[in-house]
């Protein structure tokens, strides 16, 4: 397991590492193979001492990303509330998928989604029952930020003026957006 920690106007102490590591590890209880792990730590000057630590953990496996984010006062409180939220994710992502008539968690045995054919994987995952068409307009991003406001959406897709392509601005936890630009590869 890759392990990345990084910190944002904080610097990352030996032992700050250490006992993210330890956390983390716990994680491999409930999810066998975790491929890599990302740990953001932010440091905010704020009013509010309970929101002074930002912590964002991303977790990769081979069949699923699970991502948990916290704020509070004490940096190790904030990591244990983070790894009990990723564990309750990966509870209830193992118990779909055993709900779902596979009987055991691809997730504890890999073998299973590889011997799985199309056809049995795709009566198993939940299916679209609406489709909706609109129109994507060309516009700025205070325009697309603007439209998302008004029909009270968390986010919006549009086709940008500067490039052209499809782009997808969305409301953040914090009340700042984000934009997606995809990528083609």
């Amino acid at each position: 397991m890759e392990l990345q920690v990084v910190g944002k106007n904080l610097e990352i102490t030996e032992s700050i590492e250490t006992y993210i590591r330890k956390k983390i590890n716990k994680l491999t209880r409930y999810l066998s193979v975790i491929d890599d792990t990302k740990v953001e730590i932010r440091e905010e000057k704020t009013k509010s001492p309970s929101d002074r630590f930002t912590i964002q953990i991303t977790v990769k496996s081979r069949n699923v990303i699970l991502r948990g984010e916290e704020r509070g006062s004490n940096i190790n409180a904030v990591i244990d509330t983070v790894v009990e939220i990723l564990t309750r994710q990966i509870k209830r992502y193992k118990g779909k998928l055993q709900k779902k008539g596979r009987g055991s968690s691809p997730v504890r045995q890999p073998s299973i989604v590889q011997d799985t054919g199309i056809d049995e994987q795709a009566s198993l995952l939940p299916e679209v029952v609406r489709v909706k068409h609109f129109t994507v307009k060309s516009m700025s991003l205070s325009e697309a930020i603007e439209q998302m406001e008004l029909i009270s959406h968390d986010f919006f897709l549009f086709a940008s003026t500067d490039t052209g392509a499809l782009n997808l601005v969305y409301k953040r936890k914090d009340g700042n957006y984000g934009l997606i630009e995809p990528e083609l590869t």
